[in-house]
């Protein structure tokens, strides 16, 4: 960290995640810890259709997950939201 704030990123760093000088990144605060993110390049050159198509494709993943996860109906957890209510209460 110099006088100004400013930081170096190590060499081996910035040529695996391809950062350049002039490129921007993001410093995201995590808990205590301090994230540096290469700022997305791509993102803003894609058009809406792109982006709704890539949507549409998540979206379709996450459908078919869905699908195959075991069903959760059947359980019970004991007690009822009503149960919650009344408990403590006199009647």
């Amino acid at each position: 960290m110099t006088s100004k704030l400013q930081v170096t990123v190590p060499k081996t760093v910035a040529e695996h995640y391809r950062i350049r000088p002039g490129d921007e990144i993001q410093w995201l605060i995590a808990g205590d810890t301090i994230r540096v993110v290469p700022a997305r390049r791509k993102a803003a050159t894609l058009t809406t259709a792109e982006r709704l198509r890539r949507f549409d494709l998540a979206t379709a993943r996450q459908q078919k997950r869905d699908a195959s996860a075991p069903a959760r109906g059947g359980r019970t957890r004991g007690w009822t939201r009503e149960e919650l209510y009344r408990r403590g209460r006199a009647r």
